[in-house]
């Protein structure tokens, strides 16, 4: 597998397809930096030398885009603002409740987790 930027990419796939595998970079900002990078999107990450990988890590560095530890880092800050300022939202998050108006009655098993029966007495 390559390495960039300190995250391994299948070699097997195409770059257009390996670059999602980083955090916070999708499909239109993996084509954006390959074009700027002047890497052909077609090509197996397999078959990249060290010059194309150089050049992608320069464009993935030098454009504004955030990734990995900064980004998850970013949002982790924004959830604890929301939660410390106690808005509706940061109330959800802290609680693990949906935060997008979802109902709860039925579904939202995601967020709320297994399901717990409750008050259920027979003899």
């Amino acid at each position: 597998m390559a390495r960039l930027l300190g995250v391994e990419i299948p070699n097997e796939k195409r770059i257009e397809a390996s670059l999602p595998y980083i955090y916070g970079i999708g499909r239109k900002t993996a084509a954006k930096i390959l074009e700027e990078a002047g890497v052909d999107k077609d090509i197996r990450t397999g078959e990249l030398n060290d010059e194309q990988l150089g050049k992608i890590a320069a464009a993935i560095t030098g454009g504004s885009v955030m990734i990995e530890g900064d980004l998850r880092r970013e949002i982790q800050g924004h959830l604890k603002r929301l939660t410390s300022i106690n808005c509706y939202r940061g109330y959800r998050h802290r609680r693990g409740l949906p935060v997008r108006g979802q109902r709860t009655s039925t579904n939202a098993r995601t967020r709320k987790g297994r399901k717990k029966t409750v008050g259920v007495i027979r003899k």
